[in-house]
């Protein structure tokens, strides 16, 4: 993909503005997830195709799992959507809109997108991931929306580095943490406005950047138009969306989201068994190894001349080594060919044979190890939150 130009960024920020993000235009369709209560409607939201709606306020729509198995990098109109609040501006005014920078700083900002545009560019290709992807096939089942595993997409991202963001305000020896909100916010005055935050040292990433463009155009408005937070390798409860104030801490955040919210067990694994209390946490953090087919589903008739299994792989940032398959349900192993490797963040594609016999039924096994040697277990640990799932994924099929 070509760089999104200076000028172009600021044009199409402009043409962006107005953006409806509700109501949805209701379609007949409807989708069976393979969980209780699973049936979801298929709606389209402006700038979207139709996506599996978990909630219309705040929206929560999932990608159809199909859309992975039609490139590397997910179309917009079908990237996943996740917001914590119900108060979403349905307009923005690009050119109006400003990144306040304050706090632990020498020199406090206010940041226009034209700010944004005149530093370095830089792209980075990263999958963004919901902590909750796969939280409906918990067992025992938890709290909390209800994902199958199409609460994930890759793209290609756009912006600055938050770094260079940092420097330009000029960071006092009392800052500790990076603090980031966005336009979303509460509909009652006792709700936690949704805040998130990063280390210095990690906020000072070379990969952590303020993205203004979204596979090569500007960012949907369901998906944090103008700008949002990128976090390579986390988990997307940190890429703030309608980004709109940095404040550098001198202290460890405490508010809700980051002090209550969105953490693991502090345990071997960040597992525990169902209805432990008492442990210690911490806060979510990076992904773990994941690995999927895109072209055949579980519980599906195959037909025999099918002759290759397809796929996507991913993880928190060291990158895909290896990937394995198997027919017999993980009794044996054999490698996958991989696909080109667009980035260490990214999804990578595989594929390997398919030789299967009409009248024969199979359970298909995929499992991925990254270059980090993480690979994915048999088994599936649990927590309370449903967060972390990156079991060894099986599909059992029948050949006609």
């Amino acid at each position: 993909m070509r760089k999104i130009g200076r000028r172009r960024f600021l044009a199409g920020s402009v043409a962006a503005l107005g953006a409806s993000a509700l109501p949805a235009r209701a379609l007949a369709d409807s989708v069976q997830l393979p969980f209780a209560n699973g049936e979801r409607p298929l709606l389209a939201f402006p700038q979207k195709r139709p996506l599996l709606v978990l909630s219309p306020r705040p929206p929560q729509l999932e990608t159809p799992f199909a859309v992975f198995d039609q490139g590397v990098y997910t179309p917009n109109d079908a990237f996943f959507v996740r917001w914590h609040l119900s108060n979403i501006p349905q307009h923005v005014d690009a050119s109006a809109h400003r990144i306040a920078v304050t706090g632990e700083v020498n020199t406090p900002l206010s940041l226009s997108l034209a700010d944004l545009a005149a530093l370095p560019q830089v792209e980075i290709t990263a999958v963004n991931q919901c902590s909750g992807n796969g939280r409906g096939l918990s067992a025992p089942r938890v709290a909390g929306g209800q994902w199958d595993n199409g609460a994930m997409g890759n793209a290609l991202w756009t912006g600055v580095r938050l770094r260079d963001v940092l420097d330009r305000a000029g960071l006092k020896a009392t800052a500790k943490q990076v603090q980031f909100d966005g336009l979303e916010g509460p509909v009652l005055p006792t709700t936690p406005d949704f805040r998130k935050s990063l280390d210095v040292d990690k906020a000072r990433g070379d990969d952590i950047l303020i993205a203004y463009a979204m596979n090569g155009v500007p960012l949907p408005l369901l998906n944090g138009f103008p700008v949002r937070l990128i976090v390579p390798g986390w988990y997307s409860t940190y890429w703030v969306k309608m980004l709109s104030a940095i404040t550098v801490l001198d202290h460890v955040d405490d508010n809700f989201w980051m002090k209550t919210a969105y953490r693991i067990p502090d345990t071997p694994d960040n597992s525990v068994m169902p209805g432990a209390t008492g442990f210690p946490t911490v806060p979510i953090n990076r992904m773990r190894v994941r690995s999927f087919a895109t072209n055949v589903v579980d519980g599906a008739k195959i037909d025999v001349k099918l002759q290759e299994l397809r796929g996507i792989a991913f993880d928190g940032g060291s990158g895909i080594k290896r990937v394995e398959v198997s027919l017999d349900g993980g009794t044996t192993w054999r490698d996958a060919a991989l696909g080109p490797d667009v980035g260490k963040y990214s999804f990578r594609r595989w594929s390997a044979s398919l030789q299967t016999r009409a009248g024969q039924t199979y359970t298909i096994a995929v499992r991925a190890t990254a270059n980090d040697g993480a690979t994915q277990p048999a088994t599936q640990g649990w927590n309370p939150s449903g967060y972390l799932r990156n079991v060894v994924e099986m599909y059992k099929v029948a050949v006609g």
